[in-house]
């Protein structure tokens, strides 16, 4: 008999568990079922995991998209009952126990496993993404990356002093851990990378805007480190706008508070929802459209269903929500892989999750940086150390973790950013 040129399609042998999103929780669920030789299939509608909380230093032209993303397959491709497969989940069937792709594809499951993430909220505005990306993705810090670069290009190329100026006012809405490095990084690139690149305009004299809607930036932080936070905001010569709402963003304005102000491009770092996904479950959800689980990471009311990261509203010892942190994530998802491990092979009930936070860090510019963990709080130089050996150590594989200590060292000693490219379809938009 010959045989058919068509393979077969693979059936994964039972209990199945079908994991939606590669992130950092759910890579480490996946890691742990394989290493128990569990049939897990990964959908994911990137081929790659990406480290986010880097992403804003692609979008300032500090690292590479490689420098923080790795494929999917690569990670998992030691876990041979691990099937990766690139795709969106557009719906969720519970009671036949089957996801459905964008392409129509469906994949049964024993066991479902929610790990798809966040994606910026613009509060009601839909209106506004066109005029202030988010930062969420790849494309999304190469789009940011790509504008910013190209305000200054315009900038060098225009005779009219107030067109100039508006060009070079960059400003960033959102005054959390995001927005603080964003407009940080901006600065730094501004008044050292480009200084001496431009013969017609002065990137020194680039006028930065961070606004926050709340009385101070980084409000979940300590009020001390966050008065440090903005004197190193003042010293890099970043305008912070505190206690003022954004009522208006188009046509190369920028309107808060009642006042409008001219703008060359703007950043959105305000707020963040779930992923649309959780919606399509029908479990209740919290105010920021977070599937609500119980301490077990199991979705009350739905069999074998489960939830962790940015998707999640998990409750902590005390019944607060868990903060969206990748470490938050990380640990659900190995405290999951082995809790789901033992439930298949052995029956064993799962365990509720409990978060050890390895605290909490944001960087303000070059060595300032303030880390927090509980009475421990650490500003400055210090604080700079740890934030890069907490964010190296999270990286994914040994590779990314040197060339990225590399390149800070380098940049560190020189102040050149090495990544200055503008995607040629970014110059082919219409002017800000």
């Amino acid at each position: 008999m010959q045989p058919s040129e068509a393979s077969p399609a693979r059936t994964p042998r039972s209990p199945h568990v079908v994991i939606v999103g590669a992130g950092f929780g759910g890579l480490e669920v996946a890691k742990r079922l394989g290493k128990a030789g569990i049939a897990v299939t990964v959908v994911d509608r990137h081929n790659h995991h990406l480290f986010q909380p880097l992403l804003y230093q692609v979008a300032t032209a500090a690292l590479s998209a490689p420098d923080i993303a790795e494929p999917i397959r690569r990670i998992l491709r030691r876990q041979e009952s691990v099937e990766v497969v690139f795709g969106e989940v557009v719906g969720i069937d519970a009671a036949a126990k089957t996801v459905r792709l964008s392409d129509g594809q469906t994949i049964g499951y024993d066991h479902l496993v929610l790990a798809a993430g966040a994606r910026s909220s613009y509060f009601g505005h839909d209106d506004w993404p066109p005029h202030a990306p988010g930062l969420k993705t790849i494309e999304d810090a190469r789009r940011i990356r790509s504008q910013l670069l190209l305000a200054f290009e315009r900038a060098e190329h225009e005779t009219d002093p107030v067109e100039q100026r508006r060009l070079m006012t960059i400003a960033v809405i959102g005054g959390g851990p995001t927005g603080v490095e964003l407009a940080g990084s901006i600065a730094e690139l501004s008044r050292y990378t480009l200084a001496r690149d431009f013969r017609h305009i002065h990137p020194a004299d680039t006028r930065i805007i961070l606004v926050e809607a709340g009385p101070r930036v980084l409000p979940t932080f300590a009020p001390e480190l966050s008065a440090y936070a903005q004197r190193r905001l003042d010293a890099l010569g970043v305008v912070t706008e505190t206690g003022r709402r954004v009522d208006h963003l188009g046509n190369g304005e920028l309107g808060i508070g009642g006042d409008h102000i001219p703008v060359g491009f703007v950043i959105w770092a305000a707020g963040v929802a779930a992923s649309r996904l959780a919606a399509e479950l029908g479990a209740p959800l919290d105010a920021g459209g977070r599937i609500v689980v119980s301490r077990t990471l199991e979705v009350p009311g739905f069999p074998d269903v489960y939830a962790l990261g940015d998707i999640a509203a998990c409750p902590d010892e005390e019944g607060r929500p868990l903060p969206g942190l990748a470490q938050v994530a990380k640990q659900q998802g190995i405290h999951l892989g082995r809790g789901l491990a033992a439930l298949i092979g052995t029956g064993r009930p799962l365990e509720p999750f409990r978060y050890r936070s390895r605290g909490n860090t944001a960087i303000i510019g070059r060595h300032a940086a303030i880390f927090e963990n509980g009475r421990l709080k650490i500003r400055g130089w210090f604080a700079w150390v740890a934030w890069a050996i907490i964010h190296v150590y999270l990286l994914v594989g040994f590779e990314h973790r040197l060339l990225v200590s590399i390149q800070w060292l380098w940049r560190y000693l020189t102040y050149e950013n090495g990544a200055r490219v503008i995607a040629a379809e970014t110059t082919d938009q219409r002017r800000p």
